[in-house]
This record gives C-alpha cells, sequence and structure tokens, in this order.
C-alpha cells in the first residue's frame, strides 16, 4: 500500500452530496482509495454506488464502511436508551438493538455509533438521553447486551471514551476532572463490558479529563484499552474531535493535532479530515513512525475482514416486518414507563370513564416522542397519547382535548379552553414535558424543571378539582416539586418512539401494570445536583439533630425519587433475606436468597434489587452499590423464593496503590425495590 492509500483507510467522512449521498469529490477519493469509509450515506442503493467505485475501480479494491447514528432504532423508533434503561431488562435491550440493526443492514448500513454508555450523574446534560443513567452494574449490563443485539447485522461502536458523562456543570463539551479511580469504577466498566461483549470500535470523545483531551489521550486509548483489556478492534474520533485538540490547547495545529490522536490509538479520522491531508509530510520525516501507521491500518483492516466486507461487500439484507417491530417498540415501551406515585389508587383508570380530558402540548404531539436521534424515524409513524387514549376506551366515553399550550412558549391564551375540558371530565391526564431535541447532543438546559408555562398550566388544571394524571414525557430527569406534592398520579414515559401512545394507554388503563424502575435519581431542586444513589459517606453524616451534619438547611438531603424506584398497581413484600455463605473467599460467589411476595389483588413484575455496602475498607466506599437484580412475574398471593448472587470479584475496587483489590472485611447487603430501601443481612469476606 502507498502511504496515501494507508492514510486513505484512516478517513471518514459525512456524505456530501444531495439525498443521503455521496458527492463526486468522495466518489473520487474511494475511486483513489483515500477513503475508509463514510457515513451518513442513507439507503442501500446510495451505499451499494459508492462500494462499487471502491471494489471494482481503486487499485486495492478495500471496501467502505458505511456508519450512522441508529442510537434507539431505524426507522421502527424504540424508547430513548434512557427510557429503555428503566426497564432493567438486558434481553430487551438487545432485542431493540437487533431489530435496529437488522433495519439499518438492509438499508445499506454496517457500523452504527452506538451504544453510548456514558455513565451521567448530572441530569442538565443533554446526552443522558442516550445512556443508561447513573449506574455502573446496570450500565456494564445494557452495553453488552446492545452491542450483542447490534453485532447479529451490523458493527456497533461504544462511546464516548471516555468521562463524557462528567461534563461540568452538565454543560455539553465541558471539561472533566476525574480521579484514576472514579474513572476506573463508575466510568469504565460499561466499556470493559462492551469490549468483553466483542465490540468492533470505540469512540473517542470530545471531552478533557484533568487537561487531556480524550482523543489524545494515549493512557486511555494504549494503556487501559489495548494493554490491560487486550482490545483488538478500532478507535475511532468523534465528529472533528481530532482538529479539536487544536482549541483545547494541546496542539498548534492540524499536523500536531493528527500526530497526537493517531499515536494516542485513534485509528481512524472523522471528518476533519487531517490524518490524510496534513500526516504524510510527517511519516515521511520520521515524526510519527510508519510503524504507528501501519497498526492502524491493520486495525481498519481486520474489522473489514471480520464484518466480511471482502466476501461480500454490499451485503444484501431484508428488513425485519414493521408488524414485527412495532409490536416490539410497543412491549418495550411498555416496561419502561415508571409509576412515579400513585395516591388513593388513581391509575389504572376505568375504561368506561364517562369523559376524559386530555391535555398538554404534547398529548397529540407526533414528532417528539421520538425523541433525540431518531435516525429514520418519521412523525406519521407515531401513534400519540390522545390518540392511544380514543384507541383503548369504548366510543361511548368522550375524550376531550385541549393543547393549553406549547412546549416553551409563554402564552396562556389555551389556559381557558383546558380548564373548561378538565372541569367537563372525570379525570384530567395531561402530558407535559420536553421537546425532543431539548435532550441529546448541545442540548443542556440550566432549569430542568418543566419548561414554558406548562407547569401553570398544570397547576390551572388541578385547581378545577378534577383528579389530574401527569404524564411526563422527557429525556432526562425532571423538578417536579409541585406536581409531586399536589398531583396524584405521575408517570414517567420518556420519549418512547413510535408506539408511545398505545404503550402509555396500556399503562394507564390497566392493560400492562408498569414495572419501569428509575435508572437515574430525580433530585428534589437543582441546587443538589449532582445526586446520585452510590455516593459515599462523609465523616459527619446527615443527623436530623445535629447542625455540624453534612446537610442542606433548606430542603432534605434526599432525592425526590431514588435510582431503583418505581411503583406498580399491586404490591410486594420482601421477607427472609439470608446469606447462604456467609463468609466467603475472593474465588467465591456470594449467594443470597430472599422471599417475594405478591401481597395485592393484580398480578405485577417486581425489580427485586441486591446492594452491597463495604463497611470498612482501606478506601471510602459507596453507601450502596448496586450487584444483582432479577425482573420477576407473579400472581396475586403468590410468593418464590429468589436466589441472587454476586461473585466476590464484583466487590472489589482499587485500593491505595490503585490495583484492583478484594479486600476482607464486613459487608452489608440489602435486597429490596430500590436504591433507598431493602431488607438488610451481613456476610464476611476472609482470606
Amino acid at each position: 500500500m502507498t502511504l496515501d492509500e494507508k492514510l486513505g483507510q484512516l478517513n471518514l467522512l459525512s456524505a456530501a452530496g444531495e439525498n443521503g449521498r455521496a458527492s463526486n469529490d468522495q466518489i473520487a477519493l474511494a475511486r483513489a482509495g483515500k477513503l475508509g469509509g463514510l457515513f451518513n450515506v442513507i439507503g442501500a442503493e446510495n451505499t451499494a454506488q459508492v462500494q462499487r467505485v471502491a471494489v471494482t475501480e481503486s487499485r486495492l479494491k478495500i471496501p467502505l464502511l458505511f456508519g450512522l447514528d441508529v442510537i434507539h432504532g431505524y426507522r421502527t423508533t424504540f424508547p430513548i436508551p434512557l427510557g429503555e434503561a428503566a426497564s432493567f431488562d438486558p434481553e430487551a435491550a438487545q432485542a431493540t438493538a437487533r431489530a435496529a440493526g437488522l433495519e439499518a443492514a438492509a438499508a445499506g448500513i454496517s457500523w452504527t455509533y452506538a451504544p453510548m454508555v456514558d455513565i451521567a450523574r448530572d441530569p442538565r446534560w443533554g446526552r443522558i438521553a442516550e445512556g443508561s443513567g447513573e449506574d455502573p452494574y446496570l450500565g456494564s449490563l445494557l452495553a453488552a447486551a446492545r452491542v450483542r443485539g447490534f453485532q447479529e447485522n451490523i458493527f456497533a461502536t461504544v462511546k464516548h471514551f471516555a468521562g463524557y458523562g462528567a461534563a461540568e456543570a452538565g454543560r455539553e463539551y465541558n471539561e472533566t476532572e476525574i480521579s484514576e479511580r472514579t474513572m476506573r469504577e463508575i466510568y469504565l466498566p460499561p466499556f470493559k463490558a462492551a469490549v468483553d461483549a466483542g465490540v468492533a470500535s470505540l469512540m473517542s470523545a470530545f471531552n478533557d479529563n484533568a487537561g487531556v483531551p480524550s482523543s489524545g489521550n494515549a493512557w486511555l486509548t494504549d494503556t487501559v484499552l489495548r494493554r490491560e483489556w487486550r482490545f483488538k478492534g478500532f478507535v475511532v474520533s468523534d465528529w472533528t474531535s481530532v482538529a479539536e485538540l487544536i482549541p483545547h490547547g494541546v496542539a498548534g495545529g492540524p499536523s500536531e493535532a493528527g500526530r497526537r490522536a493517531l499515536t494516542a490509538g485513534v485509528d481512524m479520522d472523522m471528518q476533519s479530515s487531517i490524518y490524510m491531508d496534513s500526516l504524510p509530510a510527517l511519516v515521511r520525516s520520521g515524526r510519527i513512525p510508519m510503524a504507528v501507521v501501519d497498526s492502524a491500518v491493520m486495525r481498519i483492516l481486520r474489522a473489514k475482514q471480520r464484518l466480511g466486507l471482502f466476501k461480500d461487500p454490499y451485503r444484501p439484507r431484508t428488513a425485519p416486518a414493521m408488524d414485527s417491530t412495532r409490536a416490539l417498540a410497543r412491549r418495550v415501551a411498555g416496561e419502561s414507563i415508571v409509576l412515579l406515585k400513585n395516591d388513593g389508587s388513581t391509575l389504572p383508570l376505568d375504561k368506561n370513564t364517562s369523559a376524559i380530558a386530555v391535555i398538554g402540548p404534547l398529548a397529540d404531539n407526533k414528532p417528539e416522542p421520538l425523541g433525540p436521534w431518531h435516525t429514520m424515524g418519521q412523525p406519521e409513524d407515531v401513534v400519540t397519547v390522545l390518540a392511544g387514549i380514543k384507541a383503548k376506551v369504548p366510543a361511548t366515553t368522550q375524550v376531550m382535548y385541549a393543547q393549553g399550550s406549547g412546549v416553551e412558549d409563554t402564552s396562556t391564551a389555551g389556559f381557558a379552553e383546558a380548564v373548561a375540558a378538565a372541569k367537563q371530565a372525570k379525570v384530567a391526564i395531561l402530558v407535559l414535558g420536553e421537546r425532543g431535541e431539548m435532550s441529546g447532543e448541545a442540548a443542556s438546559r440550566s432549569m430542568i424543571g418543566l419548561p414554558g408555562v406548562q407547569e401553570q398550566l398544570l397547576e390551572a388544571v388541578a385547581a378545577t378539582g378534577t383528579p389530574v394524571v401527569l404524564v411526563l414525557m422527557n429525556g432526562r430527569p425532571l423538578t417536579i416539586e409541585w406536581a409531586a406534592e399536589h398531583v396524584p398520579a405521575i408517570v414517567e414515559t420518556w420519549f418512547l418512539g413510535v408506539e408511545a401512545g398505545n404503550a402509555t394507554a396500556d399503562v394507564l388503563f390497566g392493560d400492562v401494570n408498569p414495572s419501569g424502575r428509575l435508572p437515574v435519581t430525580f433530585p428534589r431542586s437543582l441546587g443538589q445536583i449532582p445526586i446520585y444513589y452510590n455516593h459515599r459517606n462523609t465523616g459527619r453524616p446527615f443527623g436530623a439533630n445535629n447542625k455540624f451534619s453534612s446537610k442542606y438547611l433548606d430542603i432534605p438531603n434526599t432525592p425526590r425519587y431514588p435510582f431503583g424506584y418505581g411503583l406498580s398497581y399491586t404490591t410486594f413484600g420482601y421477607r427472609d433475606v439470608k446469606v447462604t455463605n456467609p463468609r466467603i473467599r475472593a474465588t467465591d460467589t456470594l449467594v443470597v436468597s430472599v422471599t417475594l411476595t405478591n401481597t395485592g389483588s393484580r398480578e405485577g413484575t417486581e425489580v427485586a434489587q441486591l446492594y452491597v455496602r463495604d463497611e470498612v475498607a482501606s478506601v471510602a466506599r459507596p453507601v450502596r452499590e448496586l450487584k444483582a437484580f432479577q425482573r420477576v412475574t407473579l400472581k396475586p398471593n403468590e410468593s418464590r423464593t429468589l436466589t441472587l448472587r454476586v461473585a466476590a470479584q464484583d466487590l472489589g475496587f482499587y485500593g491505595l496503590n490503585m490495583k484492583r483489590v478484594v479486600e476482607p472485611g464486613a459487608f452489608r447487603v440489602y435486597v429490596g425495590p430500590s436504591s433507598a430501601e431493602g431488607q438488610e443481612a451481613r456476610f464476611e469476606v476472609v482470606r
């Protein structure tokens, strides 16, 4: 290979032609062997056009990769990843990734830039919507599941390596300051799980950590990823993140930015064209060893061979039937809904209710349930909440609709119509929240309450005295203190995708008993952020009667809704938590049993969660850490003894010398319905 052909394999560009096509200049680059892949080329016919040039007209006939951000569906839009994480169902996540991958493959795509596995503890950050929340254990299970699902048909990419979700102040692209211990224990585990699951590629992040940008951080991409984890795939930069080493202040120009990124282990340059345009002179002068270029090229070529592109460059695939993908979307959306409040058994609603008011800017909105990054999802495919409700109730039920307000505007002109509808109804369902594009990339919010005048609308409707059900549609935790205190029923639906309306109606009317659990903490106030369940204790932990303890003057320390929380239309009881082996060695597996009983009158699904606490260690440990969970469906009065297992190695942490260790000592184990509750037992790790 010539040097230009080598660097060409490291060159990745976004389609620059019209209507999802490659431009003539990009086709010429493919013909000259100066292109390794394209992204945002849409449709099998368009990808085949460029691929044909690469494999028949270029000198070496090396096929191209075709990438796309297939985040939570291709044409069939599933719940946003944060919402899907609320299902606590890795099998569901694998199924939706599989379906999305097959739809994308049928459209000529061979590579997705998903899943995003960044741990996020700050809901101001818009991209919290794209990940699995705040917990590394749940995030790791879902990362591996999505990788397996996507890679049944296309390559997956875990992103953003690493620490991107810790952006200071929740402001997109901002710097981060993460200690090595926190990086290894909180932010890196989902990436490691994806690597262990066989992920094909990783994407380097935009952020710096402690002054070292991720796209030029050899400790991350070489020391940890390749030397410690033995990763055999390739690393792609994020959009122009190689060029952005210049404004970061660690490179004086394109050549230095490219040298730093490539020698740090970033194999493929997305969109900057710096490797192709600026590095030949550095290689020829010896400032970049040819061996570094060769290693990166070999990683790209091996990936193309692994995908089968040399034998089957066009990869014709048939999309799954829309009926089957929509059925999957409805089922997973139902699992993703979290019941936050249900005073007086307001829910489920009676389908024969004589009159229902459906109110709010998101009640009959088709675009917004698709959420951010909905790829080829189309608003016309969406079932709105209003449509779902109308389809659920008999024709004799009067369903009145009033928009009430816009999502973000300041006009209250529609309030009177909404109040009038509520006064005529037996129940008022308000569908409030965010636009889809208020979450995702470049969508940080400094205030995370209901936007615009939506809270005023809620208060006006509640003042009528008609029972109110608040349906939230959003991509992040919101501060909803007034609603939490005054509204009898609150349902978190996230952005559920094309089946949003049907899935929401299934839950509201009791055809589906809600089983979602929060994958991220809901704060009471913006001032509590960052707030997350697996924090360390302080030397002065909270004491109600101790002024000099860690607390606020004006609000409780506790969140409004904790991680793992979610209600059901039935009730569950936990008893007889037992540790089968209360003394274990570092090579053993902890076995914990608990009897779970459905103590209510409906069949329901509980997510039984196991947390541990290391009581005394050489390094302060979190007050609780999720280590196991199990989804269990029980009929009324049915009991089942569950067995939950935790490998002793999973109790390890990074000690004073930054080596991973399982230290002997006493532990507490909690089994219950959330991170804030649970039956307690004890065990000990011995030498």
